[in-house]
C-alpha cells in the first residue's frame, strides 16, 4: 500500500525543457490525481500511463499549468466511456478564469453541439475536496493577484503549493510528522515566485528535510539548489509518502 508524489516537470513558464510544474499523486503504482495541466505535463501524463488522466486539481490558470486542458477535452469526448466522467477540481474563484481562458473558446468541435463542460466535470470547492474517499485541503498562496492561486494539502501525506511566494502561516497547518512539502522555488525569487533565500528567511530549519524544490529555470539552477543541502525534483523523480490520515 505505497504511496508516492511523482513530478511529470519541474520547470517554470519559461524553462519548458524542464516540463511545466506537474505532480502526480500515485497509490500503488496507479495514478489518483493530477495538479496542474500544463502542455508538456500533459505529455508526460500520456507518456506514463497511457491514458488521460481521470481527475485534474488547478492551483491556477496560467497557461504552463492550464495548457494541456484542451488536448484533455479531445482525449475523452472522442472516448465514450470517459465523456462526462473525468474530473476537474479547483477553487470556486477560479471559475471564471477557467470559463474564460480555456472552456469559452467558440466552437469547442468544429461540428458544433458541443460545450467544454459536457466533457469534463467541473467540480468548484472552497476549503476542499473529496475524491477517492479522500478529503484534499485547499489553501490561499501568494502568486500575482490575491484569490487566483490555492495550493493543495493531504492531510499527514503531502502539500504542493504550486506557484507561490512563502506561505509559512499556510504550511505550519500542514507541516510535521514527515509530511512532504513540495514547495516553488527559484534559484532568486522574485514578486511571484519563492527564491531559496525567501526559504531559508521564512520557514523553520526543523523542516528543511520535509521540503522538496521545485519550478526552477535550468539544470544549472537546480544543481546549485541542491549544492546547498536541498531536496530537489526532477521530471520523472517519484516520492515516497506516508500514508494519508484518516478523515476526520
Amino acid at each position: 500500500m505505497s504511496w508516492q508524489l511523482r513530478f511529470l516537470g519541474v520547470g517554470g513558464a519559461q524553462a519548458p525543457e524542464l516540463g511545466s510544474s506537474s505532480v502526480v499523486l500515485e497509490h500503488d503504482g496507479c495514478p489518483q490525481l493530477m495538479v496542474d495541466c500544463g502542455a508538456e505535463a500533459m505529455s508526460a501524463y500520456l507518456d506514463r500511463y497511457g491514458e488521460p488522466p481521470a481527475a485534474i486539481y488547478l492551483t491556477h490558470t496560467h497557461f504552463d499549468h492550464i495548457a494541456g486542458m484542451e488536448r484533455w477535452f479531445f482525449g475523452t469526448w472522442f472516448d465514450e466511456a470517459r465523456r462526462g466522467a473525468m474530473r476537474l477540481y479547483c477553487h470556486a474563484a477560479l471559475v471564471p478564469w477557467i470559463q474564460a481562458r480555456v472552456a469559452d473558446y467558440p466552437g469547442v468541435l468544429a461540428e458544433g453541439g458541443v460545450n467544454y463542460w459536457d466533457g469534463i466535470r467541473l467540480i468548484p470547492c472552497q476549503r476542499g475536496f473529496w475524491h477517492g474517499g479522500r478529503w484534499f485541503e485547499v489553501f490561499p498562496t501568494r502568486h500575482h493577484e490575491p484569490n487566483t492561486s490555492f495550493g493543495l494539502a493531504l492531510a499527514g501525506c503531502f502539500v504542493f503549493t504550486g506557484d507561490t511566494r512563502p506561505v509559512p502561516e499556510q504550511l505550519a497547518r500542514h507541516a510535521g510528522q514527515g509530511v512532504l512539502l513540495a514547495h516553488d522555488c527559484a534559484l532568486h525569487g522574485n514578486p511571484s515566485h519563492t527564491g531559496l533565500d525567501d526559504i531559508e528567511r521564512e520557514y523553520p530549519a526543523e523542516w528543511r528535510p520535509s521540503l522538496v524544490l521545485y519550478h526552477y529555470g535550468s539544470e544549472a539552477d537546480g544543481r546549485a539548489i541542491a549544492a546547498r543541502g536541498y531536496r530537489v525534483a526532477r521530471a520523472g523523480d517519484a516520492f515516497d509518502l506516508n500514508p494519508p490520515a484518516e478523515a476526520a
